[in-house]
């Protein structure tokens, strides 16, 4: 329930005070960062609390458990050999290898998924960029972990981009029903989707969601007018190769496969801005009935300070419809993650390696005040990957 404190600073359009939060922060340093915030307006802070290895050279993505205790870590080597992590999560925010398994690297994304013992899950699926596979484990991971499912995707012909020679699946991630799986490939321009025998793991191709040609789906957000329900059930991605986002109908049926269909697709910048060279939409999340995604190398705010764009949720349509451009308060924020509150939006920033902690109000969404910043190890390489790879409430 909302305290009456929060009610009260939020009627002030002061951010409210936390009393302590956890994120979690991957450096491309091969880290781990368990960061702490805590309070709120000038009396808010941010700290490192303490760092882990054990994900490999190249930490990409952290995936967070439900109840959040415990983090799955995917490796993005790209030498031959990588990592596949678990973790589990203290009180304070630390984290405590469970387990490990070795891939063949260049995975950019995991998600775990089916019926098991490891937190209610039983397996993981990862992505592979370049290799332009699909690649699923049993749980828990350990040495003897093996491959269960191995997908490779072909095209029969590039794409109109330059970076689109072959198909480049960038996320794998659940519907909110646990029984598909969705797969933007950035080299296709699909929304791949699998349906999911949540008892063995095995994954089955379905007729995959078709993007405009040269968008470059990155990620994908999932939104529905009432929670728990797949009723009005929306998927909004980010392009990152188009600079958009991108909105589809969802339909489920009674037995087979989901079904995606296309009805929008809006910039990432307001109407007549034209993005600039070298700039590339990255990361996208819904939060009530207000939709973000974040803008790299875009500079609109001064330099090295990108870009979140801000979009509103009709709540009876799922259509969406431009709203601001705010500062990222980082350089190429390649991630960024909302509390569950809806108070607060953190930002990684990977060429700056910095997380920026901004003020958001639930009710009109607007993004506000940069509340919190820190420097994570060392920054990155402009359009380079190294830096911080991914920011991550753990809540």
């Amino acid at each position: 329930m909302t305290s009456f404190r929060t009610l009260i600073l939020g009627a002030l359009g002061l951010a409210p005070e936390v009393l302590g939060a956890n994120l979690l922060a991957a450096h491309y340093t091969g880290k781990i960062f368990s960061l702490s915030y805590t309070g709120g307006g000038k009396n808010a802070t941010l700290v490192n609390k303490s760092s882990t290895g054990g994900c490999g050279t190249l930490p990409a993505w952290l995936q967070v458990s439900e109840d959040a205790t415990t983090v799955y870590c995917v490796d993005e080597d790209w030498n031959g050999s990588g990592l596949l992590a678990s973790y589990s999560v203290g009180p304070d925010g630390s984290l405590k290898q469970t387990g490990k398994a070795i891939t063949a690297g260049a995975s950019v994304h995991g998600s775990p998924f089916g019926k098991g013992d490891d937190d209610g899950y039983g397996f993981i699926a990862t992505v592979q960029y370049d290799p332009s596979t699909l690649t699923t484990y049993k749980l828990p991971l350990s040495n003897a972990t093996s491959i269960l499912q191995k997908l490779k995707f072909n095209m029969t012909e590039p794409g109109p981009n330059s970076r689109q020679n072959a198909p480049h699946p960038h996320a794998s991630q659940l519907d909110p029903t646990g029984r598909y799986l969705i797969v933007p490939d950035l080299g296709a321009d699909l929304i791949r989707i699998f349906s999911i025998d949540a008892e063995t793991g095995t994954l089955t191709a379905c007729e995959p969601g078709k993007a405009d040609p040269g968008d470059g789906p990155r990620h994908g957000a999932w939104w529905a007018p009432n929670s728990g329900s797949t009723t009005g059930q929306r998927l909004y991605t980010v392009n990152e190769l188009g600079n958009s986002v991108s909105a589809w109908t969802v339909t489920y049926p009674d037995d087979g496969c989901l079904t995606l269909n296309k009805t929008q697709t809006l910039a990432t910048y307001a109407e007549g801005v034209n993005p600039p060279d070298g700039s590339k939409a990255a990361e996208v999340h819904v939060a009530g009935n207000f939709l973000y995604a974040a803008n790299r190398a875009d500079e609109t705010f001064g330099p090295q300070n990108d870009s979140l764009a801000t979009y509103s949720i009709d709540a009876d349509s799922g259509d969406i419809k431009w709203v601001e451009a705010t500062p990222a308060y980082a350089w190429f924020p390649r991630s960024f993650s909302i509390n569950k509150a809806g108070t607060l939006l953190a930002v990684g920033g990977q060429t700056s390696s910095n997380v920026a902690i901004i003020a958001r109000d639930p009710d009109t969404g607007k993004l506000g005040d940069l509340l919190a910043n820190l420097p994570v190890a060392t920054p990155g390489t402009p359009q380079q990957e190294d830096g911080l790879s991914t920011v991550v409430w753990v809540e």
